[in-house]
């Protein structure tokens, strides 16, 4: 067996690998290492849980504490939660060198952010937005002598959402740095990269299957009416033989979201709820009872389907039937580095070719998920009226009124642009008002 001796890393970093319990590298970290410290620019691809952060953290430590400086690496993220996740996992990795990194998420106190940027940390782990508003809003800190630049889960980074935070990020970088792409998934516009990469190395884990075989997969067919007391009944019969594990249920929007978060906890089901709709701080809060095991139920939209490891979850229930490369990611929250686990998918008689198209994208069919239908039938009425009192109650609140203001208020901005005289305004400025009503635009037209 190999272990992280023989990838010649530095004494003090195999010691930090032993303390978190990490004894031989996975063949994503195998492959990978050697070649990132080599000064290669990568890609790589293979399933969730198989210790892809790490592949990209040990060896940017390693050339960190041989030559220190900050900005050293930026590292892009889509979601906040695994922005925080790997930040968490840097924090632990370096700590015998006195790692300084800084979190750069939406949802917290951009001024202090600010202050930290221009302290110049060795590590920056950002999500696209919140990264570019500063570039674009100050001049306190540079990004022009970063080492490395790392995109995590770069096939949702590059699927077009973030195009003009990239763009503004990609701009305020040095020519020569090495690349780092790393993904469970690879798509098209992830293969394009690969033509701005020089002296670039690609591995890919083959496998014909593309989740981990402790997976057990099921789908529920069932009349779509009655899809909310079948995940009743699901996460009945789940808690009754599990109480020491938890699960996490996936849904399509963040109003659904919470609904269903509501519904369960009327019916006795403590639960908390993960979305876009709420301020950083609850999202926060959220997790961590969640990663504490304190509470056993997460509901969630698909901000929580990528790079969140929490060795409790033992099962993961797929409300909707998602696109292929979602179902992918969501069922990668359990059975993660060597442990069982489940996924069952949510079937009603209008999501028959969705999950067929699931099936031939993971080469691998569904099994049949035994339920009692005596048992659905007995909970049908009081889960509707539970599910029909959270819907009012969500309707007589602001749910979603932030995002409504937001948008009238990128409307306003737009309109008072315009009315500028342009004699009013410095080439700087008019040139970042320029990439603001581009992004605007973009984001009305979505």
């Amino acid at each position: 067996m190999t272990d992280f001796k023989q990838l010649k890393l530095n004494d003090w970093l195999i010691k930090q690998c032993n303390k978190m319990g990490l004894l031989s590298p996975t063949p994503v970290q195998l492959h990978c290492i050697p070649e990132i410290l080599l000064g290669k620019d990568c890609i790589g691809c293979s399933k969730t849980g198989s210790g892809k952060t790490l592949a990209f953290a040990i060896p940017v430590l390693q050339k960190l504490s041989e030559d220190p400086y900050g900005i050293f690496a930026l590292i892009l993220t889509p979601t906040r939660e695994l922005a925080c996740q790997i930040a968490d996992q840097f924090r632990v990795l370096g700590k015998p060198i006195n790692l300084e990194l800084c979190l750069i998420i939406g949802g917290m106190d951009m001024m202090k952010q600010g202050k930290e940027l221009a302290r110049h940390p060795h590590i920056v782990i950002a999500t696209p937005g919140r990264l570019a508003d500063h570039l674009e809003s100050c001049n306190t800190f540079t990004l022009k002598s970063i080492k490395f630049l790392i995109l995590d889960e770069a096939d949702r980074l590059l699927e077009g959402q973030f195009n003009n935070q990239l763009n503004t990020i990609f701009n305020s970088l040095p020519k020569q740095k090495q690349t780092l792409l790393f993904s469970a998934t690879i798509t098209q516009n992830v293969q394009n990269m690969e033509k701005h990469l020089s002296n670039k190395f690609y591995w890919s884990q083959v496998e014909e299957i593309s989740t981990v075989d402790q997976l057990e997969q099921f789908y529920v067919l069932m009349p779509a009416l009655v899809r909310d007391p079948y995940l009743v009944h699901i996460i009945h019969r789940y808690l009754e033989k599990n109480q020491n594990n938890s699960l996490i249920i996936f849904t399509g929007s963040c109003k659904k979201c919470q609904i269903l978060s509501m519904a369960l906890t009327s019916l006795g089901f403590e639960n908390v709820s993960l979305h876009s709709m709420k301020a950083q701080r609850e999202r926060f809060i959220s997790l961590s009872k969640f990663k504490s095991n304190k509470v056993k139920i997460l509901v969630a939209t698909d901000v929580a389907s990528r790079g969140l490891d929490i060795p409790t979850v033992d099962m993961v229930i797929n409300y909707n039937v998602p696109k292929p490369k979602t179902y992918i990611h969501r069922v990668g929250r359990t059975a993660r580095a060597g442990r069982g686990g489940m996924a069952v998918t949510l079937v009603s008689q209008f999501d028959v070719d969705s999950v067929h198209k699931v099936e031939n994208f993971i080469n691998k069919k569904l099994s049949l998920y035994e339920t009692k239908e005596k048992r659905v039938l007995d909970i049908m009425l009081q889960v509707s009226v539970a599910t029909r009192e959270a819907e009012i109650r969500l309707g007589e609140t602001d749910f979603g009124e932030r995002k409504i203001i937001n948008q009238k208020k990128r409307k306003i901005l737009e309109a008072e642009n315009k009315k500028k005289p342009k004699d009013c305004v410095t080439k700087k400025s008019d040139k970042i008002n320029n990439k603001q009503k581009k992004k605007r635009k973009k984001l009305l037209e979505n």
